[in-house]
């Protein structure tokens, strides 16, 4: 695999390491447990894969950029504040006056239990009505890695068009990194598979789940391999198995790496996935190795798995890189529990049972 240098030539836009383009959406959690249908009050937040995924690059020290719609209303100066907070460059997001800002509220149960509820109202957002021409396309290039997912291919035709339009070979063309997402709640036709598959093959880095692939394309799971065959294209590719590791194929099937996960004492699982691919793009943005990237990845998922938000900081570059040199046996006998991140010099790292 190779680093990530200057690819495109941006003209007078500022380029930065990456760039994000995608829907946020203001999100309301109780501040209990309980339905929807039972609970008072509500803590707000925001929510949204890929600007989960810049967040968490420009906490890890790297410049990030979120391209997007916004509806001119309270909620959208709420992400566009709440996002630039994290010292994620904002000023290319739009605003629509005439379509609103997504929200959704899910329930404060964990997203792997069956009481885990979500309720979305995201259709007709400003975002769902991205298209070519309403979207900073100098700005979504300005960037040495352009990160993209599923989730905005589902919102409109005009979305998927603007994704296809952003993977078009050219001069300005950054590394595109692709995370599949796919999110069968949000697709109104029979389209998914053929869509999340034309798209993922014109990437260069794909994120996939085994579940996704299965869910997606029929490819049957424990077969990390034949997701490889379905896209030989990307140079890249990162397919997850869960809790149990992710593996990483190069342009060369056969030297393809895994690393198992972390033992983890879960919080929640929300933005787990963007987490990893946060972390992953951090150590390819610093030429790391094929382990050490995985273990970036895995790491910087730990971090969201030990904080109830969609959102977490990572651990300090230093505290990250010496935890992914480990060697394997130590690595194993690692567990990480809520607030591990938080303090370097004396992490919160006790042997797994």
């Amino acid at each position: 695999m190779t680093d990530t240098g200057p690819r495109n030539a941006p003209g007078a836009m500022e380029a930065v390491d990456v760039v994000a383009l995608g829907e946020s959406m203001v999100t309301f959690v109780p501040t209990g447990p309980g339905r929807l249908a039972d609970v008072g009050h509500f803590a707000r937040g925001i929510g949204g894969a890929e600007s989960n995924v810049v967040c968490a690059l420009a906490a890890a020290g790297h410049t990030a950029r979120w391209v997007s719609r916004v509806g001119a209303d309270a909620f959208g100066d709420h992400l566009v504040t709440a996002i630039g907070a994290h010292g994620v460059d904002v000023a290319s997001v739009r605003r629509d006056p005439a379509r609103p800002t997504g929200v959704y509220f899910r329930t404060a149960d964990d997203r792997s239990t069956a009481a885990h509820e979500v309720a979305y109202y995201r259709a007709g957002s400003a975002a769902s009505a991205m298209t070519v021409d309403s979207v900073d396309l100098t700005a979504a290039r300005a960037g040495r890695i352009l990160h993209l997912s599923g989730i905005t291919a589902a919102l409109s035709r005009g979305c998927a068009d603007l994704l296809r339009e952003l993977l078009r070979p050219g001069p300005d063309r950054p590394l595109i990194s692709f995370d599949v997402n796919h999110r069968p709640g949000l697709w109104r036709d029979g389209d998914a598979g053929h869509v999340l598959l034309e798209l993922a093959r014109a990437a260069d880095l794909v994120f996939v789940g085994e579940d996704e692939a299965a869910q997606a394309w029929g490819v049957r799971a424990g077969d990390p391999g034949a997701i490889r065959d379905l896209l030989p294209e990307p140079e890249t590719l990162v397919v997850k198995d869960g809790g149990r590791g992710a593996r990483v194929f190069g342009p060369d099937r056969a030297a393809a790496v895994f690393a198992p996960a972390l033992a983890v004492d879960v919080v929640s699982t929300t933005g787990a996935g963007d987490a990893f691919a946060a972390g992953f793009l951090s150590a390819t943005l610093r030429g790391l190795g094929a382990r050490e990237r995985l273990r970036h990845g895995h790491l910087t998922a730990a971090a969201a798995l030990t904080t109830p938000g969609d959102t977490a900081v990572p651990p300090t570059r230093g505290h990250a890189d010496r935890l992914a040199a480990l060697d394997d046996h130590a690595w194993g006998r690692l567990r990480l529990g809520p607030g591990w991140t938080e303090a370097p010099a004396a992490p919160q790292e006790v042997p797994a049972p």
